[in-house]
């Protein structure tokens, strides 16, 4: 059983092993691997694991031998769904392994948000304080959470991971989602999304990319946005028109927003977003702590080991 992995760098960037990976078969690790190298590297395998290395159709006919590929993350876009459904290749992903992870990264922003801990640290290493004449001082306003308006837009694993902490400060929570009688939760009140997004001062969104909401954070929604209010989204970039968002930072028409994901990965020079007003981006790191990063490796390899025995876990298709 041949296994290959094409980009295992994110995943394991040194401070894990694949011991547990290797005694499935024989296994080639590759760092990350381009259109043209996946081709040959797939070649005859048997087993392809991929976090964001596109398996397009090309690529997966061209894999004769290809019985399983699996999706070392959530989301398997990255896959053609359905040239793998054509050969009767199983592909799996591993949900659920992030959800602490993420909502802390999303707390973290919303924390440097309202108390501007960096920018403050920063000052003071620079001497400001030995220089003030006052014990404090002040250089943005510090805001307090308690009785502060979020809004989630979305409740699944992870809103919900977030609202929980919402609370726990003191915060009153509000969620635009498409199961409310399914999902309800105690402390959280389901609204429609412009509601949302009127009512919140804070808005953080936790719902999966699809064609029906691509872009759906655009002009028209952030004019009805709180001045005051931030942004936070760690779930997928094309979620926001990133242009008007751009536009709407540099206008203060919204306070500020926090990014852990763009349109594009790495990002474009280009992107208005990287010179945006009061905008914080962070390498698309919300999924990567080492305790996430253990869980996601254990749940790839125990899909490999259920496939293997005939009754594969996690199956997309």
């Amino acid at each position: 059983m041949k296994i290959v992995v094409l980009d295992g760098f994110a995943m394991n960037p040194g401070d894990l092993n694949w011991d547990s990976l290797k005694q499935l078969g024989e296994t080639e690790i590759y760092e990350r691997s381009s259109l043209k190298e996946t081709a040959d590297r797939i070649a005859d395998a048997e087993i392809v694991l991929t976090n964001k290395a596109i398996l397009n159709k090309e690529l997966i006919d061209g894999a004769r031998k290809l019985k399983y590929i699996g999706v070392m993350a959530t989301g398997y876009n990255i896959v053609d769904i359905a040239a793998a459904e054509t050969k009767n290749i199983v592909v799996t992903n591993v949900p659920s392994y992030s959800t602490a992870s993420v909502a802390q990264l999303t707390f973290a922003f919303i924390l440097e948000l309202a108390n501007h801990t960096a920018l403050y640290a920063e000052s003071v290493g620079h001497g400001d304080w030995i220089k003030s004449k006052d014990f404090s001082y002040h250089l943005k306003p510090i805001m307090e959470l308690r009785d502060k308006t979020l809004g989630l837009v979305g409740l699944g694993q992870i809103g919900k991971a977030v609202a929980k902490i919402a609370i726990a400060f003191g915060m009153k929570v509000i969620a635009s989602h498409k199961h409310p009688e399914r999902d309800q939760m105690e402390g959280v009140t389901f609204v429609d999304e412009k509601t949302c997004f009127r009512e919140a001062d804070i808005i953080s969104l936790h719902c999966p990319l699809n064609e029906k909401n691509a872009k759906f954070v655009n002009k028209e929604l952030l004019a009805i946005v709180k001045r005051t209010a931030f942004l936070i989204n760690t779930s997928r970039g094309g979620l926001i028109n990133e242009p008007d968002l751009a536009e709407a930072l540099n206008k203060e028409t919204i306070a500020g927003a926090a990014l852990d994901v763009l349109s594009t990965e790495p990002p474009v020079a280009s992107n208005p977003l990287l010179q945006a007003k009061n905008c914080l981006i962070t390498p698309h790191i919300a999924w990567a702590t080492f305790e996430a990063r253990s869980r996601l490796m254990n749940v790839v390899v125990n899909n490999i080991k259920s496939f293997l025995e005939g009754k594969a876990e996690h199956v997309v298709i």
